[in-house]
């Protein structure tokens, strides 16, 4: 019985916050790329979809292309992917082009990359096909990852439940503003908004905050510190 156990196809472990992305090589329909190689340097959307010509994901791929500009601004390049072929990727994508209208937007062009996987293997490197929801369908998830390839945040959505595009670009630059000033986000925080300093390691430093402060910070108690933020 061991034996046959140790026989048995392995089922890859799902990759974690703070794992490195796992590696992969697929054809989209921007080309070939290679990840996380090709995108060294960049934060990244990974994220998957259902299916293509589905309703649920055509409204969020108008959303993902209206804002890519907005992403690319954040340093951040998007990369979606189902388990259909490059030839259903192409043509969902024309259709939308030329003729799907959703929530004032129309005539849009979705020229990020759309990976084939039909083998599933990009999907279940990432952990997109559970079962419980499908065996041939990806679920809708987000992986964040940095520019160093490591894997920063993840989201998962149900089949039926589109996306909140306003919370991925928040999440980005959520994460930017802590690598960049070493402070933490609070709840509904938003760009110019007051951050979190990291408690502080010693009983003396807490001391000094909260009876003596110190410039630019405030503490609500020794715990719970502020850097004042200008917007």
């Amino acid at each position: 019985m061991d034996e046959l156990n140790e026989n048995a196809p392995q089922t890859p472990r799902m990759p974690l916050i703070g794992d490195k992305a796992p590696h992969f090589e697929a054809i989209t329909t921007q080309g070939k790329i290679t990840f996380p190689e090709d995108y060294e340097g960049k934060w990244v959307i990974l994220f998957s979809h259902p299916a293509d010509f589905t309703p649920v994901c055509t409204t969020e791929f108008m959303t993902f292309a209206k804002m890519q500009d907005e992403f690319k601004a954040l340093n951040t390049e998007l990369i979606g992917l189902s388990v259909d072929s490059l030839h259903s990727h192409i043509a969902w994508l024309r259709t939308i082009r030329e003729k799907i209208e959703f929530n004032g937007m129309k005539n849009l062009d979705v020229t990020f990359p759309l990976i084939e996987d039909i083998t599933m293997d990009v999907a279940n490197k990432f952990g997109m096909i559970q079962p419980n929801q499908s065996n041939t369908q990806a679920v809708r998830a987000v992986f964040v990852i940095d520019p160093e390839g490591k894997i920063r945040t993840i989201l998962y959505y149900p089949l039926s439940t589109g996306r909140n595009f306003d919370e991925l670009k928040r999440v980005i630059q959520a994460l930017q503003k802590t690598d960049s000033d070493g402070v933490a986000t609070p709840a509904d925080w938003r760009p110019g908004d007051d951050t979190i300093v990291p408690p502080a390691d010693t009983m003396d430093v807490a001391k000094e905050r909260k009876d003596e402060g110190v410039e630019g910070m405030y503490c609500l108690d020794w715990f719970m510190c502020f850097k004042k933020e200008s917007k």
